[in-house]
């Protein structure tokens, strides 16, 4: 499957004004939806912010719950990866592993980070085979509220790295090899450095795989986090976490680029034709996508405010290369999307990670 070069370009400023609620119903498929997902998102905020008052009040005991080294410990590495991971049963399929030892083969110090309830010792021991720390933490704040926690331990244990990746398991592969990606956004210099770009909630990078360049970048990164407000909610999370990071970032003068940036994954869906037929006939609001002009294509595509890793998700894959699929695309597609169960075909023979282990993998989420 050839693809597109890759190509760091630079987050966009405009901000998300009264197109949040254009987003929710893009995301959500219909006004009936987005109400109900408005109301479950207020309950959620109001059920957390007594719990939260409590934790500030009195924290209680460590959120660290088991610390041991692994067995490839790199104590002069230059680049650290904080990897967070979760499954209910505590198992750590081979997928994950696979992503632990590839992100080790291409020079990450690995400290694996775990907020499943409980983790069979025979799954800590081979995560320990192929990483530099293995941390059992309490399921509280997400991912956000796990880097927060470890990003200090990293600081002492490397404190000369010159970059710090933040990564978790909720993407599916990799699919495509990783050394060209991590080359691509190694190449942008110093920064901030993701994969998709999204303009849900104002231009920012999405957090599942996140590169910190340079010494300053990360030293702001850690302050960042050493203040951000954790929360029980996953809401809240969201915004001041993943939505304010990028934009902090970019106030502080740093470079905040994406290797799969909105505007151009945009184009490359208006190109395909297969693309825009799918789009169309999911999205409510593109039903008339093929019938329009080109320009007026391109200021549709604009207006909704898509999810790029879902609502794009093939065209990500199959013209620029994305080297992931969404886990929560596949186990729930919350945009009743058209195709999504045709995935398997876009896991090349000899991929990095195969269909079998990403089956494995979902097995182990559960339905």
């Amino acid at each position: 499957m050839v693809h597109e070069p890759y190509l760091l370009t630079e987050l966009g400023e405009q901000p998300p004004g009264l197109r949040r609620a254009v987003h929710g119903y893009s995301t959500a498929g219909s006004w009936a939806r987005l109400a109900r997902r408005a109301l479950q998102v207020g309950w959620e905020v109001a059920r957390s912010l007594p719990r939260d008052a409590l934790h500030r009040s009195s924290p209680g005991p460590s959120p660290l719950l088991r610390l041991e080294p692994g067995e490839d410990p790199r104590p002069m590495a230059r680049s650290v990866a904080l990897y967070v991971h979760y499954s209910g049963s505590g198992q750590v399929s081979a997928m994950v592993l696979a992503q632990l030892a590839g992100l080790a083969a291409e020079g990450f110090a690995v400290v694996f980070i775990s907020m499943a309830p409980a983790l069979p010792e025979a799954d800590w021991q081979a995560v320990r085979a192929r990483a530099a720390l293995v941390v059992h933490r309490r399921n509280f704040g997400l991912d956000f509220g796990a880097w927060r926690d470890l990003a200090p331990e990293a600081a002492r244990r490397w404190p000369g790295a010159e970059e710090l990746l933040l990564a978790n398991d909720s993407v599916l592969g990799p699919i495509r090899p990783m050394g060209p990606v991590l080359a691509a956004l190694r190449s942008g210099g110093p920064g901030v450095f993701g994969l998709t770009e999204s303009i849900q909630g104002g231009p920012h990078l999405q957090s599942y795989f996140l590169l910190i360049r340079g010494a300053a970048a990360i030293a702001d990164l850690r302050h960042f986090l050493a203040t951000l407000y954790v929360s029980h909610s996953k809401w809240l999370v969201i915004q001041r976490g993943e939505l304010r990071f990028s934009r902090w970032m970019r106030r502080r003068g740093h470079r905040v680029a994406a290797l799969f940036g909105y505007q151009r994954l945009v184009a490359a869906t208006l190109a395909d034709p297969v693309e825009l037929a799918h789009l169309a006939a999911a999205h409510p609001l593109l039903r008339r996508l093929e019938r329009l002009s080109p320009e007026a294509r391109a200021t549709a595509l604009q207006d909704q405010l898509l999810n790029p890793s879902h609502h794009l998700w093939q065209t990500l894959v199959r013209r620029l290369g994305f080297p992931f699929v969404k886990t929560e695309l596949v186990r729930r597609n919350p945009g009743r999307l058209l195709g999504v169960a045709g995935w398997p075909a876009l896991v090349a023979p000899g991929a990095p990670v195969g269909e079998a282990e990403i089956r494995q993998h979902l097995d182990i989420l559960g339905p």
